[in-house]
Parts: C-alpha cells; structure tokens; sequence
C-alpha cells in the first residue's frame, strides 16, 4: 500500500504534473508513442534505410525505447535501473549515422509524435528537444 501511496503523492506534486511525462499520458502515452515510432518505421517507404538496420522482430527494441523515452521525458528512469546510463551517442557508434539516417529518424519520430501526442506544447517541445538530440548521434 505504501508504494500506491508514494505514486498518489508524486502525481499531486507540480513539478511532476509539468513534465512531458504526464503530459503525453504517462506509461499509456509514452508506450503509444514508441510503438508508434516502429510501426511508421516498419511501413514508410521514407524509413526503409533506417529499417533495414534493425534487427527483427523489433520486440525488445521498442520496450528499450519506451523505457528511454520514459525517463527522458521525466518520468520513471527506467532505461538506466535495467541498462545504467543512456550513453546515446556510444550505443550508436557501431553503426553508421548519417545525416540521411537522422532525417529518416526524425521522420518516423515527428509522425509519431502528430499521431500520438495531442498536447501541442507538448509536442512541440518534445520536437524542439528530440531534433538536437538526433543531431548528436551523427557519426560520419
């Protein structure tokens, strides 16, 4: 009961309820929204690069996304409780990033971001943020 109690408290607390976390619908939303980044990857003919580079099914990969995105956004961390630190820019080096890369990238995750995300100030500081973020990745 405790940890239902602790949960009840941090959703009453402001600086929570402020986080792109709860604005996008906590677990619910930011599970929709990585989901939705592979599904518009594994169906846009604009992504089909970036898709080919992924090892399939896409099952772990989409639950350590929403894990990710889950702490990145300001809610439970925990990509780093299972993995330790994002190391973004590490974790990608193995592969080849290229600015076409990031493009089909940034593609999958704005479309993702129109369908799943109704808060428009939510959205458009996720884009603001997550743009930066994949520029950062570039590797070659």
């Amino acid at each position: 009961m405790l940890g239902l109690n602790k949960i009840f408290a941090k959703r009453q607390d402001p600086t929570y309820r402020a986080t792109l976390y709860f604005k996008i619908g906590e677990e619910q939303g930011t599970r929709a929204l990585a989901n939705r980044f592979y599904d518009i990857m594994l169906t846009a003919p604009e992504a089909a690069e970036l898709l080919a580079i992924h090892p399939q099914p896409m099952d772990s990969i989409r639950e350590r996304f929403f894990e990710f995105l889950s702490g990145w956004l300001g809610g439970p961390p925990l990509f780093e409780q299972k993995y330790g630190h994002p190391r973004l820019r590490a974790r990608h080096l193995p592969f080849e990033v290229n600015q076409s890369m990031i493009d089909q990238w940034l593609f999958c995750m704005n479309k993702a971001l129109e369908k799943e995300v109704k808060d428009l100030r939510a959205r458009k500081a996720i884009k603001q943020a997550i743009t930066p973020l994949a520029q950062h990745m570039l590797n070659c």
